[in-house]
């Protein structure tokens, strides 16, 4: 048995996590400062970070308490180093360095998007959800990132795509603001389309001459361009209608190029990982188009597409098996690509 206790940082949700043998979850902690960023609108990295510090301590004893076990019971500690806010990723780094030290436990650290997809590999008790078959591939899409992944063995990664400029979740965010329905953005867009027709208007679809490659910007800029004209016009608006039809948009950008890579690839599992898969319009798809393709789609449960310690623990125990650790000379990093450029 294996056990190890995992930090994530990398913005405004501080979590701590205890994973056993890199699927079993025994405790997840997560304390978010999100209420004290929604009055600006978006994050405040300094507000961030000094709710980290406050969070860190209480979540690693909660999370060891949770899970029943002691420091001489971890095997190593896991945290995500990078990408992601400076400042919150500081705290997480120092927290793992002094358990580790105090402790005596080895160190590993994490790329966060590699985190994201190992949320797929997790389960609860009672969870009997077969691990994803590899190779597989991945979309990974959240708030700052959109990657096309193939992932053809345990960190054997190539890229396939990525976006060119705004990220799903980022232009989900934008959408809410313009459209006055609160932050955080993407849950407000997901909530209001329900009760809209996603078919009312028509926003532009970028498919970037069939590449793997994302752009969000073009359909953000019609959204503004349309209230515009409504504006001027008189026209009434129905904010439903208008965002679930914005979120039809990205959500088939999405799955069109997932199932275009799959066609290509042929891969044994397709996978959703990142904040962007709570989406129930992403996952309606995804699953729906899978079954008619005869694929199999993995997704995460809800509550581990967002930030956790346990993601993070999943990917680390990959490194685990691998004697794969760093030292105390372990630093954080703003940009960190899955997979390292060629010397």
């Amino acid at each position: 048995m294996t056990l190890i206790l995992g930090i994530e940082t990398s913005c405004d949700e501080t979590s701590v996590a205890i994973v056993k043998d890199g699927r079993e979850i025994l405790s997840n902690i997560v304390s978010s400062s999100e209420k004290f960023h929604a009055v600006w609108g978006g994050i405040v990295p300094e507000i961030a970070s000094r709710k980290q510090l406050e969070y860190l301590p209480l979540a690693i004893k909660s999370a060891l308490a949770e899970a029943n076990v002691t420091p001489k019971d971890i095997d190593a500690i896991a945290m995500a180093n990078g990408p992601g806010l400076i400042g919150s990723l500081v705290v997480g780094l120092m927290g793992a360095k002094t358990f580790a030290y105090v402790h005596n436990i080895p160190i590993i650290g994490v790329n966060h998007l590699e985190a994201h997809l190992y949320a797929n590999w997790l389960r609860e008790e009672g969870d009997i959800r077969p691990e994803p078959q590899l190779p597989a591939i991945v979309l990974v899409v959240s708030g700052g990132h959109s990657h096309m992944i193939h992932m053809r063995d345990h960190g054997e990664y190539e890229i396939l795509g990525r976006t060119l400029d705004d990220a799903p979740g980022e232009t989900l965010d934008k959408a809410a603001r313009i459209l006055d329905l609160g932050y955080p953005g993407g849950p407000a867009i997901d909530k209001i389309s329900k009760s809209g027709d996603k078919n009312a208007i028509k926003f532009p679809q970028a498919m970037l001459n069939n590449t793997l490659d994302f752009s969000f910007s073009g359909v953000k800029t019609s959204l503004s361009t349309y209230l515009k004209k409504a504006e001027m016009s008189g026209e009434k608006l129905d904010v439903a209608d208008i965002a679930a039809s914005f979120q039809e948009a990205v959500m088939q950008v999405l799955i069109t190029k997932l199932f275009m890579a799959a066609d290509k690839y042929q891969p044994n599992q397709l996978v959703l990982a990142g904040g962007v898969a709570a989406n129930s319009r992403l996952r309606e798809l995804a699953l729906q188009r899978g079954e008619r393709e005869g694929i199999s789609v993995s997704v995460p449960p809800f509550k581990l597409c967002t930030d956790n310690g346990a993601m993070v623990a999943a990917a680390g125990y990959r490194y685990f098996l691998k004697d794969n650790f760093a030292d105390l000379r372990l630093d954080v990093k703003a940009s960190m690509p899955l997979v390292k450029p060629a010397l």
